[in-house]
């Protein structure tokens, strides 16, 4: 097997991914409650991308070898990339494009099997607003950055997505 392979089949891709997240979710509850900038709705899904993130890398790390949980780990990892991405795309147009027609709601929208805003409200409930845009680093926005966090995220579940789905052949 190849390195790469042998590295998508371990169980430390899989808690590189997971980690990477768990990082995630704490800048986001550092920038809200130290910084004091108060997330929208939008940064609050953006949030729950993450969240598919970490449980990615959880499902890989159950058992890497085996290569139905690699096949769920790599699908909730697209998913989560592709819709994080779109998120932040739609909250960076809100705030580079402000119209009074196009805002979103003050109210998260979660499923009623899953109201993660009722579960965890310090972690899931919004209370800004998305046309806000009040922290920016190097010029760019924290929707901009979550663009490329996403972006590099993609990239790299491409890289490996032939090497984790390939199954390891034994040497007898």
């Amino acid at each position: 097997m190849s390195r790469l392979q042998l590295f998508c089949h371990g169980r430390l891709s899989w808690g590189l991914l997971a980690l990477s997240g768990v990082a995630l979710e704490i800048a986001a509850l550092f920038f809200q409650y130290v910084m004091d900038l108060s997330p929208c709705v939008m940064c609050i899904y953006v949030r729950v991308a993450v969240l598919g993130l970490i449980l990615a890398g959880l499902i890989g790390m159950l058992q890497p070898k085996v290569w139905i949980f690699r096949f769920i780990g790599l699908l909730s990892w697209a998913v989560s990339s592709v819709w994080g991405f779109s998120l932040s795309y739609e909250l960076n147009d809100m705030q580079v494009n402000p119209s009074p027609f196009a805002t979103c709601s003050f109210y998260p929208e979660f499923p009623s099997f899953m109201p993660l805003d009722v579960w965890l409200p310090s972690v899931f409930s919004p209370t800004g607003m998305c046309s806000d845009s009040p922290w920016t680093f190097l010029s760019v926005s924290m929707a901009q950055w979550m663009m490329v966090c996403f972006a590099i995220y993609g990239l790299i579940w491409f890289v490996m997505l032939v090497p984790s789905l390939k199954t390891a052949k034994s040497n007898l």
